[in-house]
């Protein structure tokens, strides 16, 4: 099945004429990113957003990678937590936020000649609430992956197959998303979070790492496996926690799209 489906990528990135890819770093965007570069050669162009919201070990992960694929790889900054729509942290967060991302982005498609934006958006994206996905279809950008029919552990097992280094990466969303709706989203709070899931990283955990914001209050989720090791390494966490500013530490197992429960 796998096969087919990359089939069907490969002739529908063939059949455009060039690629601008809304690259993160992440196990998505850069399969997108590869077969865009093996269909469409230097036709393809890789734009990743530097922001508060944007981990910086991402960002120095997604230049290594987008090096060895040998794309040209721009860097645009963008400032979200100045806009007010977007920092009152609402349930239509996301949709300005990739607004304001396609908009630069269009601005660099424009700048080359290029027509076609796309997104690493996969078929399971359409199960969850994604505002971003929509702001992406009202902007004409293109989601191959999600349009082949190509699901999250396809994606993995795909980008397995081609040899990226970052098969098995855990999905790393903006660091926004740790903030439960209705709480500010400020630049101070994105570092602390930053440094708070750097900190517990440094420990030697692996997986899916979040840090949640509640205040003086720090949920920190992981994988089943490696809650006990967090509690072993909590008199360490606690302390440099408090010094990000976070008085109470909880434990949790890790469940993608946790703040979204709120939504009806």
């Amino acid at each position: 099945m796998c096969s087919l489906k990359l089939k069907k990528l490969r002739e529908n990135i063939g059949g455009l004429e060039d690629a601008v890819v809304a690259y993160s770093g992440g196990v998505d965007s850069t399969l997108l990113l590869k077969i865009c570069k093996e269909e469409l050669g230097d036709k393809t162009i890789a734009v990743t957003a530097v922001s508060p919201s944007y981990p910086l070990s991402e960002l120095e992960n997604a230049k290594k990678i987008a090096e060895k694929l040998g794309v040209r790889h721009v860097l645009i900054e963008i400032d979200e937590t100045k806009d007010s729509n977007y920092s009152k942290n609402d349930h239509m967060r996301c949709y300005f936020c990739k607004t304001r991302l396609y908009s630069e982005i269009k601005k660099i498609a424009e700048k080359f000649g290029f027509r076609n934006i796309l997104s690493g958006a996969n078929a399971d994206d359409c199960s969850d609430y994604r505002p971003g996905m929509a702001a992406g279809g009202e902007m004409g950008v293109k989601s191959p992956l999600k349009d082949a029919g190509i699901k999250k552990i396809e994606v993995r097992e795909i980008a397995k197959k081609l040899g990226l280094e970052n098969w098995n990466k855990p999905a790393s969303p903006c660091l926004a998303s740790r903030i439960p709706y209705g709480t500010e989203v400020t630049r101070e709070r994105l570092e602390a979070i930053d440094k708070a899931e750097k900190a517990i990283k440094g420990l030697g955990v692996e997986g899916n790492i979040r840090v949640r914001y509640y205040g003086k209050s720090a949920g920190i989720e992981v994988d089943k496996g490696n809650i006990e090791k967090v509690r072993e390494k909590l008199g360490i966490i606690k302390k440099e926690f408090e010094r990000l500013g976070f008085s109470d530490v909880k434990i949790d197992e890790f469940r993608s799209g946790k703040l979204n429960d709120v939504i009806e």
